[in-house]
């Protein structure tokens, strides 16, 4: 192929690159695979660049998947139940992963029924907005899952808040330093020295 797309048929290696030469490009092999192998003449920096710039942009397009943990204790009370659920929703509303975890301590092993009910209201309460991945189950001293977002509620995440409107004061320039003034002399009067003045 040639630098505007046009079809040049089968030709020697020798004679595409002499081709190339006398047009001030490069002779790049794009299709190494194909019988026989496709060559075009083209800039080859300028290939290079293009092709950087489109895996650039590919990259920002792709959504990062990143997993949150959110811990609760089986004797989690009312108020920080509900905190901790909020953000879970807020987590799974932004696209990210979340896995919900009861700590148990000591004894309260003995009583994982309690750690469950706290799943299962978990999952009960934000049914509309995620599905379970990964079901509950324990581990050492810990019972947890993983919640995913459903299709159709993941909204882009707010920008980084700016710091708008608080800019830091001026630094007021610090006064010189006076040196203090020397102690006034006594008049002595005319003609009269200080040793003659003292009694």
């Amino acid at each position: 192929m040639d630098d505007e797309g046009g079809q040049l048929g089968i030709m020697a290696p020798q004679a595409a690159l002499e081709l190339a030469q006398s047009k001030g490009l490069d002779l790049v092999e794009v299709a190494p695979n194909s019988a026989p192998p496709v060559c075009r003449i083209l800039d080859y920096g300028k290939y290079v660049y293009e092709q950087n710039k489109k895996q650039h942009d590919a990259k920002k397009k792709q959504r990062h998947i990143h997993v949150k943990e959110v811990k609760f204790r089986p004797k989690t009370e009312e108020h920080d139940y509900e905190f901790k659920r909020n953000h879970i929703d807020r987590f799974l509303k932004h696209g990210d992963k979340v896995k919900v975890s009861i700590m148990f301590r000591g004894r309260e092993m003995q009583h994982l029924v309690y750690g469950r009910r706290i799943l299962d209201r978990v999952i009960l309460e934000l049914d509309g907005v995620c599905i379970v991945e990964a079901s509950p189950r324990v581990e050492g001293h810990f019972m947890s899952m993983i919640l995913s977002p459903k299709k159709g509620v993941v909204v882009e995440k707010p920008p980084a808040k700016a710091a708008a409107g608080k800019t830091k004061a001026p630094r007021r320039a610090a006064k010189p330093k006076t040196e203090p003034a020397p102690p006034a002399k006594e008049d002595t009067g005319p003609g009269k020295t200080e040793n003659e003045q003292q009694p």
